[in-house]
């Protein structure tokens, strides 16, 4: 038997939603609704979603998105830190999309594990909380192997740092991380004017597949990362020095990894932090 159609929400029902929760967007959640219906089909056909994939989605708040996602694929796990949210979540999914299978996780993204999910998510589409966006990707991607692809909205700026390539003005820490997991690349601009309330920052969608992970210790690679960019203005034998014990011994590793000293940690790829990361000390 086919569903009934899904009935998206339009802007008068997310203000009705959010006064009958007594919820006022809050900048410390980072919730900004999104209201515009072809804005949400726009995110889930962006997002290449097959109708065995099973989404997640951080902070799906009053649900917009969640409705259109539910509308393409098997489930939806929902995660959601406001309790308030949370609960009301289910209702709004059986008034709009009814027979369709949703689980709502009541948690923070940045602590969940697998083992916190009732079914294993395939796919992460998210209007993500901008003030976590980059630790909640990582973190769910180092913890849910099934992640295979993902389509995330984050601010302007955010999304210009997580697809950039070595040598571009935006590579940096988060660049790097992504990489280690995923090709990524900017999949469009968002307007401020489809948000409730309208936020002070332009916004972006990012989308990534997942690949094989380099050989090596990832924390070790993030390591040497994060101190090579906390110095980025600064050549690698300088800027490694206290990661590796000294400015000599960073030459050395340098080296040793085939990495001229002088080097900047923007000029190089996760390979080569790779690389560089699994010299002997």
């Amino acid at each position: 038997m086919t569903p009934a159609p899904v009935r998206l929400l339009g802007a008068g029902e997310i203000r009705a939603l959010a006064t009958e929760l007594g919820v006022r967007p809050t900048k410390k959640l980072g919730q900004n609704f999104v209201h515009d219906a072809n804005t949400v089909r726009r995110i889930v056909r962006l997002a290449e979603l097959g109708p065995d994939d099973v989404v997640l989605e951080v902070g799906p708040g009053l649900g917009s998105l969640t409705l259109a996602l539910l509308d393409e694929t098997a489930a939806v796990v929902a995660v959601e830190i406001d309790p308030a949210l949370a609960a009301r979540l289910p209702a709004t999914a059986a008034e709009h999309a009814p027979d369709r299978t949703l689980h709502v996780v009541e948690a923070d993204a940045l602590r969940i594990t697998a083992a916190d999910l009732p079914v294993a998510p395939t796919a992460l589409v998210a209007n993500l909380p901008y003030n976590v966006a980059v630790p909640v990707v990582l973190h769910l991607l180092a913890e849910l192997p099934t992640l295979h692809r993902g389509l995330v909205m984050v601010q302007s700026e955010v999304a210009d740092r997580l697809a950039a390539g070595p040598g571009e003005p935006a590579y940096g820490s988060p660049s790097v991380k992504l990489a280690w997991y995923a090709d990524a690349r900017r999949a469009g601009p968002v307007p401020r004017g489809v948000f409730w309330p309208v936020p002070g920052v332009d916004s972006a969608l990012v989308a990534f597949e997942r690949r094989p992970e380099p050989d090596g210790d990832r924390r070790a690679v993030f390591a040497v990362v994060d101190a090579a960019f906390a110095q980025r203005r600064k050549g690698l034998r300088a800027a490694l020095a206290g990661w590796a014990g000294s400015p000599a011994e960073a030459e050395r590793r340098l080296r040793a990894a085939g990495i001229d000293p002088t080097t900047r940690g923007e000029q190089l790829d996760v390979m080569r932090f790779a690389a560089l990361a699994a010299t002997p000390s």
